[in-house]
């Protein structure tokens, strides 16, 4: 079939529908399906290109960080016409849109029309959700043919907006096993990273902020140095996000301060690291944190974590919970309980046998259970029986 996939942003924008996309879209050209996406416009990068198979279009009209600043007015005709030309030369059988039910209701509102005129099924996945007016009208009155829940903590939260719960399907996240996976030559990030050399590394990978529980993490390390003076906590600082409410650089001001004022220089290391780097630093990793302090959609940095084989501890938000098992595969602590997650930490790097253990069934269950290839299948059965009227 002919798939046209819309989002905001694809690398090298940087966040996790971007890396979700980078993996879930080649793997339906594989099977032989054609697909192309619009996205956004980045500095540097060609309108149009081709990735993996798939042909991408660029356009400023849907880049967040531009129109944040530019504002939306008066440009109705423009986005129209940009969807218009897309959806023409693509053909699609399926309109499948990624977190389309925020940002914007002209760009929305355009979409369903010209979806509906063409007689196209119109699928939204939900990657996240929001507490506000904006959010609770286009996930309502946008009359999506079907919506795709990452977690079943944000099917919840849809099914709490609309009355049929029919149309939602949960898929969680799959990923390349065999990219991420156990024991990787580390040669090529220690030589790029020589601080991390001889260090017991517990990284943190999600992208820099508050909400991802930065600041817990660096609390915590404040008290497991105490018992493990060679411990280092590897940050993940990023470039090329999307940052709608321009709270990144804020963020990392205050972490950049915090390990100041606590005097971890040595037990704090913040740099940027490519998606290539990302295997290498899993492996260096003994134990990996996401003490997230907001409700976490999912994370697909909990997949990457424990399909390496290293244990993952996160906090009791979102939809962490189904995926982390409380001393089967990491630890589910409390929000913002950093002496929880020091305890922890310090336990695991304490006793081997127990990090190695649920590091071995991490692996197991990712290979069992989040997998591209079982992902690709769920969005293949819901695209077919969205066509099939069933």
């Amino acid at each position: 079939m002919k798939i046209a996939q819309m989002h905001w942003g694809f690398p090298p924008i940087i966040g996790g529908v971007e890396t979700h996309l980078t993996i879930l879209l080649p793997e339906l050209i594989k099977e032989g399906h054609e697909v192309s996406l619009l996205t956004g416009a980045v500095e540097g990068e060609k309108a149009d290109e081709d990735f993996k198979g798939i042909k991408i279009h660029r356009t400023p009209l849907l880049d967040l960080n531009w129109l944040a600043k530019r504002g939306l007015e008066g440009l109705d005709e423009d986005i129209t016409k940009t969807f218009t030309d897309f959806i023409e030369d693509a053909g699609p059988d399926i309109i499948h849109v990624h977190n389309m039910h925020y940002f914007s209701v002209k760009h929305a509102k355009i979409l369903e029309e010209l979806a509906h005129n063409k007689g196209i099924p119109l699928i939204l996945t939900a990657h996240n959700v929001w507490d506000d007016i904006l959010f609770l009208k286009l996930t309502r009155e946008i009359n999506w043919t079907h919506i795709i829940s990452v977690s079943h903590y944000i099917k919840k939260e849809i099914m709490g907006v609309i009355e049929d719960d029919n149309k939602i399907t949960v898929v969680h996240h799959g990923i390349d096993t065999d990219y991420f996976r156990p024991n990787i030559d580390t040669g090529n990030v220690l030589e790029k990273f020589p601080a991390l050399k001889g260090r017991k590394i517990i990284f943190h990978p999600a992208r820099m902020g508050l909400a991802k529980g930065c600041d817990v993490s660096i609390k915590a390390i404040k008290l497991v140095k105490e018992r493990f003076p060679d411990v280092l906590l590897v940050l993940a600082g990023t470039k090329n996000i999307i940052d709608w409410e321009s709270c990144q650089e804020k963020d990392i001001a205050y972490f950049v301060d915090l390990v100041r004022t606590f005097d971890l220089k040595d037990y704090v290391y913040i740099d940027v690291y490519s998606i290539q780097e990302m295997p290498g630093l899993y492996s260096l990793s003994d134990i990996c944190v996401y003490p997230s302090t907001a409700a976490e959609p999912f994370g697909l940095t909990m997949l990457e974590s424990l399909s390496s084989a290293k244990p993952m501890i996160v906090t009791n938000m979102g939809g962490m919970p189904e995926i982390i098992m409380d001393d089967v595969t990491g630890y589910v602590i409390k929000v913002k309980d950093f002496e929880t997650l020091a305890s922890r930490l310090v336990y695991l790097l304490d006793v081997p046998r127990v990090r190695e253990r649920l590091g071995r069934t991490g692996r197991q269950t990712v290979c069992t259970h989040y997998t591209k290839e079982i992902m690709t299948k769920c969005h293949l059965d819901i695209y077919n029986s969205v066509l099939s009227g069933s």
